[in-house]
């Protein structure tokens, strides 16, 4: 599996973990994995179809938790706009706006891979 596009993700001012977008021959998956430290000094679920757990969570589309800290409507397509993204790419917009989330998540650290 080749990893594409690498978001972290923040909770509680700690470092929850990280989310990735991996590309397999039948398409894209996504992969979320805790932290050590976030496991170890935190142990606290992010969401609640979340478990904490030291094996990467692994899932065929962008979990809902995840995909439902975005804005709608209006704002998603002008947030699309000005990130120069289409607004359907939903992983590709939380990490373009994650610093802009709301609530104990919505602090994102951003990385990106191509190629």
């Amino acid at each position: 599996m080749k990893e594409l596009r690498v978001g972290y993700v923040y909770s509680h001012k700690h470092k929850a973990g990280i989310l990735r977008e991996l590309d397999t021959p039948t398409g894209a998956i996504y992969q979320f994995q805790y932290t050590e430290h976030y496991l170890r000094y935190v142990n606290t679920p992010i969401g609640v179809n979340l478990p904490v757990q030291s094996a990467p969570l692994v899932f065929n589309s962008l979990h809902p938790f995840f995909a439902n800290l975005l804005s709608e409507g209006w704002v998603r397509r002008h947030q699309a706009k000005l990130a120069r993204l289409d607004q359907e790419d939903t992983f590709g917009l939380l990490l373009a706006n994650g610093r802009e989330l709301i609530g104990e998540n919505g602090k994102w650290g951003r990385s990106t891979f191509s190629g």
